[in-house]
């Protein structure tokens, strides 16, 4: 046997932060350190962070990554460490895995494939390496290699793939089996979404069992820069099975997952593959040669820790509140507000924004502990320690403004649902301020308004009317307001510009509402794994959803004013994931939705479109949101839509031909 400890590092970096980021590494190099680990693996551009956006075009971000990666070699003795940075050379900007070996650096690999879909627009910054090419990088007099390397570290090979590169078919890992690679590290910045831990699995065990080799996958964590986040997650496997699995959505800044591999039992498997073909003859080009002495190393049990919550039927619904959590708490501290704003109006998405804050101190100090949780918000003014309720108090404001068409279910609703989680609430009336309004207009214009011919100026003068107060709090506080629009509001821009879309952060815009209703009545009656339920969100789980802007007699209802959120969702999903047109997405309704008849689907269908293109710069103005799976409509990180078009006219025609043949 030859035994290697080996380790994953996880890290919560923030883009540009550099004495942070510096600071962040060097504890994941003592820890491995205080481990008995030889070999660590961080995260992909940890030295800059991942979402540095077009400051990697910055030669002084090229110039402080540099200066960043000399200030950690020395910490490095006796150990082999990976770190991520980009790197110019040739003029081409590469983003690039630096491997140092006992203190001294010995080579770069650039990564091959660049991710340029969803979230990710690397290739905007970066340049791909192309396959088996080597070239000489010349940084203040001294040169390294750099290119397709792999790295012969005192007889044990390692390679690379740079998280894209294993997610592409034609994989690196593949040629670096060729070149007898014991060990892949593949540092990430791979972002959280709805099931994304199973891919990452399957492409860390299938790489480790097809290549014969132990692979250590290593990524980032929290919310790095405003819309993704990271679940850590850090992987190892070898000769197929996992033998380490790192803890996600943890609050920590700083994770290291280890595991001792066995060199020789991949060689051995690959050696028994009849289909294996190693290749030979002269390939130092692509493979750099240093000594290293590694230590002894005893085997050691396979520790998979799993957290409870990650085996539970409803992990979609733990998945959202943990990441979520996550999120609000790295939001918080890096933007150095002194807390979150809600406008707590006696609904669904309001209610859901209070309880994801009080489920941020819930979680937090559930990992952190009270004083640790504090010294984390160390900017906030007079935090003090203390149960969630507390924390709570002191970091949530919400307020009910109740308008004339306001009642009294909306008013108890919002006082129920912010004691329940601590919140301070205040309570006050827009009514004067929506008739100063609505008189100052009508003497102006010289009409008076009305609810048959002016329904949509006197819904949103109410809505407009709550943004200036709202604000004034979130001034007071030096908070942050939330924004409480969800992506199935932000699909059809059923919401009021500067009314209910006021705030700094929108945390509910990535997730639709039919799923969010069904994600409150679990918060209600079973909850997060290891908290509590709050069984007094029946309040608002027993309401049907409605803006509550036109008079009690009208009725008013979301559904009403759009249609049912199941069916808006099918079609969103149909139209703007999937890319279909209105008569493919009529064709796809008729077998999910078969109770509606022909027309009313195809009428909800030509509403969504219409309503699509008329409100993208609605989406274009919204406050950044939380990226949550690959859904998303944030034109700014996913789905790109033309402000103005020509609004599907030809296509809806070809509906509206088809449904009355029906």
């Amino acid at each position: 046997m030859k035994l290697i400890k080996v380790a994953a590092g996880v890290l919560n970096q923030t883009p540009l932060d550099w004495a942070g980021n510096q600071a962040r590494i060097l504890a994941a190099i003592e820890q491995t350190r205080s481990r008995m680990a030889t070999i660590l693996c961080l995260p992909e551009l940890c030295i800059t962070g991942y979402g540095c956006e077009d400051a990697f075009h910055s030669m002084n971000t090229v110039r402080r990554a540099w200066q960043s990666l000399q200030a950690v070699m020395p910490a490095t003795r006796g150990l082999i460490v990976s770190l991520g940075l980009p790197v110019m050379h040739q003029n081409g900007l590469f983003n690039c895995a630096c491997l140092i070996v006992d203190g001294k650096i010995v080579g770069f690999v650039a990564k091959r494939f660049l991710a340029g879909d969803g979230i990710h627009y690397e290739p905007r910054w970066f340049k791909p390496w192309p396959a088996d090419v080597v070239d000489e990088l010349c940084v203040d007099g001294d040169s390294f290699p750099i290119g397709d390397l792999c790295f012969d570290c005192g007889g044990v090979r390692i390679g690379f793939e740079i998280c894209e590169d294993a997610w592409v078919a034609n994989r690196p890992g593949a040629a670096l089996a060729l070149k007898a690679a014991d060990i892949i590290l593949n540092p990430s910045a791979s972002h959280f979404a709805f099931g994304k831990l199973e891919v990452r699995k399957r492409f860390v065990l299938e790489g480790s069992r097809a290549f014969s080799t132990s692979y250590v996958y290593a990524n980032l964590l929290g919310n790095e820069a405003g819309r993704a986040i990271y679940d850590g997650g850090a992987l190892i496997a070898t000769g197929g099975t996992l033998v380490a699995a790192g803890p996600r959505f943890s609050f920590e800044e700083v994770q290291i997952t280890t595991a001792v591999v066995d060199v020789e039992a991949t060689r051995i498997s690959q050696a028994r593959t009849a289909s294996f073909r190693p290749q030979l003859g002269d390939n130092d080009a692509l493979m750099v040669r240093t000594p290293f002495d590694f230590p002894a190393t005893t085997v050691e049990p396979v520790d998979l820790q799993h957290a409870e919550w990650e085996t539970s039927q409803h992990l979609k619904a733990e998945e959202f509140t943990r990441a979520e959590a996550l999120a609000l708490f790295d939001y918080l501290r890096k933007s150095r507000s002194q807390g979150f704003v809600v406008s707590l109006s006696g609904g669904a998405d309001s209610a859901a924004c209070a309880c994801l804050v009080h489920l941020m101190c819930a979680l937090g100090l559930r990992e952190l502990g009270a004083e640790k949780f504090a010294s984390r918000l160390s900017h906030l003014r007079k935090l003090t320690p203390g149960d969630a309720l507390a924390l709570t108090k002191q970091l949530l404001t919400t307020a009910y403004q109740a308008s004339e068409n306001s009642g009294d279910i909306t008013r108890n609703a919002a006082r129920s649902v912010a004691a329940a989680v601590g919140a301070e609430h205040l309570d006050w009336s827009i009514s004067n301020l929506v008739r100063d309004y609505v008189r100052a207009i009508e003497q102006a214009a010289a009409t008076t308004l009305n609810w048959q011919e002016h329904d949509i100026p006197l819904q949103n003068i109410q809505a407009r009317v709550r943004s200036p107060g709202i604000w004034l709090i979130a001034n007071l506080k030096n908070a942050l307001l939330l924004s409480t629009s969800n992506r199935s509001e932000a699909a059809v821009g059923y919401a009021t510009m500067d009314g209910d879309t006021s705030g700094g952060l929108s945390p509910l815009a990535g997730i639709d509402k039919a799923w969010l209703l069904k994600w409150l009545r679990w918060l209600e009656t079973v909850g997060p794994n290891g908290l509590h339920t709050i069984p007094e969100l029946n309040v608002i789980n027993q309401q049907t959803p409605t803006a509550e802007l036109r008079p009690a007699d009208r009725n008013q209802t979301d559904e009403e004013d759009l249609m049912p959120y199941d069916v808006l969702d099918a079609v969103e999903r149909a139209a703007i994931r999937d890319r279909k047109s209105p008569v493919e997405v009529f064709q796809t309704l008729r077998a999910d939705f078969n109770k509606h008849t022909p027309q009313q689907l195809g009428f909800w269908v030509e509403r969504f479109f219409e309503l699509w293109c008329r409100n993208q710069w609605k989406r274009e103005r919204y406050a950044p949101s939380f990226h949550l799976d690959d859904e998303n409509l944030d034109p700014k990180t996913w789905c790109r839509f033309p402000i103005l078009s020509g609004g599907f006219e030809v296509e809806l025609a070809e509906l509206r031909a088809l449904i009355s043949q029906q």
